[in-house]
């Protein structure tokens, strides 16, 4: 009687398909850069870049939370280089509430809509170097408790932040690293 046995592979064969699966791979090896790939002591170049980014102020409570958010995310040094470009944010919040408990008379959830126009500036002046979109929500329950509802909300504006804050680094970072040596 013969059985088939896949695991009793020989030592050799295993040897020749590692090899080979090492030699197909490594002309990719080169081809691939890491956005924030350090080429020195002091960083890439497109960190630097992007530390030289300046946030403009961005009004309201939201755009406040925004603008510590990118400025976290594009400089998280503590150090201000001088800057080489402006970043100009606009936000637009909404709430949405899809439930509704009729029993109660208060909406059961609610979600934060955050729209984000943003644009990227020489300092010099000049034409915009990237502008674009970004929009993230966020859900939360509600409740009976006005003041829990509150910070429901406002908890849910910060998620929100967050993930607009990724989203631009992101977008400039990709926008940045095509002009960057």
């Amino acid at each position: 009687m013969s059985s088939f046995k896949r695991n009793q592979m020989s030592g050799l064969a295993r040897g020749a398909r590692f090899a080979a699966l090492l030699l197909l791979a490594t002309p990719l090896a080169g081809c691939f850069q890491p956005e924030f790939a350090s080429t020195g002591p002091d960083g890439s170049p497109l960190v630097k870049e992007l530390q030289a980014i300046k946030v403009d102020p961005i009004p309201d409570r939201v755009g406040h939370y925004l603008g510590n958010e990118l400025i976290f995310a594009l400089n998280g040094t503590g150090q201000a280089p001088e800057p080489k470009y402006h970043l100009l944010v606009t936000v637009r919040e909404s709430v949405q509430v899809p439930l509704y408990n009729s029993f109660g008379g208060y909406a059961a959830a609610a979600t934060v809509v955050l729209d984000a126009d943003y644009k990227l500036l020489p300092a010099g002046g000049g034409a915009p170097v990237v502008t674009g979109t970004a929009k993230s929500s966020a859900d939360y329950t509600r409740s009976n408790n006005r003041f829990a509802n509150i910070r429901a909300a406002r908890d849910a504006e910060i998620r929100n932040t967050k993930v607009l804050a990724d989203q631009i680094r992101t977008r400039l970072a990709g926008a940045l690293a095509q002009n960057t040596p």
